[in-house]
């Protein structure tokens, strides 16, 4: 077993995280690190065992617009000390996965300055998307050129280009043998050259065994990149808007359809409820009590679940006027404090970490009723069963078991239950959840 097939991932936007100034001024190394590599053993406490970080490399504003492949952010700290971040992490058991933005650069990157400089003329002209030297570009450029989402500050890279995709190969080996990382994140994977993303399969393989690359898809059948030659994972935004929209509307057949159209891979995609990207989960949520039976889900469904930094405290957060991210990227105080969710998303970390079934089971659906789900994850001669509530009362339910067992242990309240024949009885509480371990009589 590879360590991503048990892994947990905590999500760090790190310049949002540690307060950072919104623009980099090229000025001294400010030394932010310091913060984030002291938060990694609470990370080993709260029960993840991989962090997904990022962006972390040199760049304008936000750290999608980059500057730099080979120096980390000045906003943040210096190289030496993101290699310092990495030890600790490994010396905790924790993977790192580094947030990787190829699709497109900034305008403040050195191949795009040396085409701004010399034109025609410049080596790297072919790096870039729709290079047109007979127009000009909306900024008052000598040439125009594609830009990501029509973003001009956001430069598109031409993957036809031979040199460019050996550049960024060697990036990638640069970043395995200075920094010791153990995956990417792929910005953008959803329109990223495919070609590219094989190849990468294919060097990061003989770089580092287990490296773990996972794109960031919104839209499109995720087996046309989970697969054997191209990424090991991407990012499951359907079960995402599938689970707050089940518990908002009461209706489970939603997120369950959801994931037995995807059920082939279920199990290899990253599982998420908010992100940098989408408004907090806490606010997203209609009813503030489905908060808990929501994340059960995510941690019992088939997927690599994460916790985005902030989520273990329940913070709220939306984004701002037109559509300002800031709010998603809180700088975390000292008033924000674990406190009673903290705990019972450690919990849920510790089942999750304790029980194969959880990581690598297979799903079998129990019970599916508009506000009533019961599915288990089957393994061997063992099983975890799991029932959700979206209701405002509690409900009796009687569940088929899935295997011949001998004994049911409830999970979080770590007691023993009766078992009745081919059934057992259980009663989940309102806007609730019950996680049941199950041992084969044959075990």
């Amino acid at each position: 077993m590879a360590w991503y097939d048990s892994a947990i991932f905590y999500h760090i936007y790190p310049l949002g995280m540690v307060g950072a100034e919104k623009r980099n001024d090229s000025g001294a190394i400010r030394r932010r690190f310091s913060e984030l590599t002291a938060c990694i053993p609470y990370l080993k406490v709260l029960g993840c065992n991989a962090v997904y970080i990022g962006p972390i490399f040199e760049s304008s504003s936000h750290g999608y617009d980059s500057r730099d492949y080979k120096q980390i952010d000045r906003r943040l700290g210096s190289n030496e000390d993101f290699c310092g971040f990495v030890e600790m992490a490994h010396k905790c058991g924790i993977r790192v996965v580094v947030d990787t933005v190829f699709n497109h650069t900034g305008r403040e990157f050195f191949a795009f300055q040396d085409l701004l400089s010399k034109g025609e003329e410049s080596p790297y002209r072919d790096w870039y998307k729709g290079v047109n030297f007979g127009q000009r570009s909306p900024l008052g450029d000598p040439f125009s050129y594609s830009a990501w989402h029509g973003v001009n500050e956001l430069p598109e890279l031409n993957f036809n280009c031979e040199e460019l995709r050996k550049y960024l190969v060697e990036i990638v080996r640069f970043w395995v043998k200075e920094f010791d990382i153990d995956g990417l994140r792929l910005d953008c994977a959803d329109v990223l050259d495919l070609h590219f993303q094989k190849s990468l399969r294919y060097f990061t393989n003989e770089m580092k065994p287990e490296f773990w690359l996972m794109g960031e898809v919104i839209h499109g059948e995720y087996q046309r990149w989970v697969n054997p030659e191209t990424l090991h994972s991407v990012t499951n935004y359907e079960l995402h808007k599938s689970l707050y929209s089940g518990f908002n509307t009461r209706n489970f057949f939603e997120p369950a359809h959801n994931l037995n159209r995807n059920i082939q891979i279920a199990g290899e995609l990253y599982t998420f409820l908010e992100n940098h990207d989408v408004d907090r989960i806490a606010s997203k949520l209609e009813r503030r009590e489905d908060l808990y039976p929501c994340y059960a889900a995510l941690f019992t469904l088939p997927g690599k679940p994460s916790i985005y930094y902030g989520g273990e405290f329940a913070l709220e957060g939306r984004k701002g006027k037109d559509g300002d991210d800031a709010p998603l990227r809180p700088r975390i105080t000292e008033e924000m404090k674990p406190n009673e969710f903290t705990s019972y998303l450690a919990k849920l970390s510790e089942i999750h970490g304790r029980n194969s079934e959880l990581q690598s089971g297979a799903y079998r659906e129990i019970l599916l009723q508009n506000r009533h789900w019961a599915y288990a994850r089957m393994e061997g001669n063992g099983a975890v069963l799991i029932a959700l509530s979206c209701d405002d009362s509690p409900a009796e339910l009687s569940l088929k078991l899935p295997l011949k067992a001998e004994l049911a242990i409830d999970l979080l309240l770590e007691e023993e239950l009766p078992l009745s024949g081919d059934r057992l009885q259980l009663l989940v509480p309102a806007h609730g959840e019950r996680i049941i371990k199950l041992k084969g009589a044959n075990g």
